[in-house]
């Protein structure tokens, strides 16, 4: 049965979207899902757990990573897109690489996920706007961060001269622009404010997701990515917890995310989906309550 994914992009209720790093070196999963079965079957988890997209990726971009090849990275978004459509999964693939946003379209994948939001391949705006049915998650981006990817980064990418919330909300404007001029429709456009690239702290990160309302007027569905990303360590180092694990930051993502959805956003990227899961329904039920 084919998949409404207009009715997806227009979604009243924040959808919940799970993370399948299919790397070796993802800063908390990295080498788990590497196996083609292992990849199959944590997504297929991941859906049975609520999850109502499954993000997959197969290059890591935290800091200190390395680029894997075209090739690699193809023949793994691939396999994991062809054990899952057959599953009736909602497939967003984390890419930027125009020719793997191709192969994966192709494949059956309904969503691509460019974090460089169409600034690092040139081309794959104009792969999205040949695929008039996909959507396309256009992110934040100042670059590569520190170490990563092989690249030289620019070590002030951090630094807001108007304010981390004005210069990412015009910065990301501009990005959304420019692919629109490359033939995208806005109706295939969501944004992804780019939580912890190019923004390290707790003093960048909460700004933007205190300005949630801010980003959701611009008319464009909003993801927020905050799963397991450093600031949400520092979050609770601040609380007093000096040894954060992986499970209480998971339970600050779900928070996060029951804040996200009673803020209207479209969706959350996270890890742990049932945690998340329960956290969002609580955030659908609180907003539509209080717009009743």
């Amino acid at each position: 049965m084919a998949i409404d994914m207009k009715a997806i992009h227009d979604s009243q209720r924040t959808l919940v979207m799970g993370v399948l790093n299919i790397t070796e070196d993802s800063f908390s999963d990295g080498g788990l899902w590497l196996a083609p079965e292992a990849a199959k079957a944590h997504g297929e988890a991941m859906m049975k757990a609520g999850a109502d997209i499954i993000d997959i990726g197969a290059e890591s971009t935290r800091p200190g990573a390395k680029r894997v090849s075209e090739a690699d990275e193809k023949a793994r978004v691939l396999g994991a897109v062809d054990a899952l459509i057959p599953e009736g999964a909602v497939l967003s693939i984390d890419t930027t690489r125009a020719s793997v946003a191709l192969a994966a379209l192709e494949h059956g994948a309904q969503i691509i996920n460019d974090v460089s939001g169409g600034q690092l391949d040139r081309e794959l705006p104009h792969v999205v706007a040949d695929h008039s049915d996909c959507l396309y998650i256009v992110q934040h981006w100042r670059g590569w961060l520190a170490g990563a990817a092989g690249n030289v980064p620019d070590a002030d990418t951090s630094r807001y001269e108007h304010g981390v919330v004005n210069d990412v909300y015009d910065e990301l404007m501009r990005q959304v622009d420019a692919v629109l001029e490359a033939g995208v429709q806005a109706e295939q456009v969501i944004i992804d404010l780019g939580l912890g690239f190019s923004k390290p702290g707790v003093e960048h990160n909460l700004p933007i997701l205190a300005a949630l309302d801010r980003f959701n007027a611009a008319g464009y569905p909003v993801l927020i990515g905050a799963s397991r990303k450093r600031f949400v360590g520092s979050l609770l180092a601040g609380a007093g917890v000096t040894e954060p694990d992986m499970a209480s930051k998971d339970n600050v993502t779900a928070a996060i995310s029951a804040l996200c959805a009673e803020h209207g956003v479209w969706a959350v990227r996270v890890h742990d989906v049932a945690k998340s899961r329960d956290a969002v329904a609580v955030g659908n039920a609180w907003r539509e309550y209080a717009n009743a």
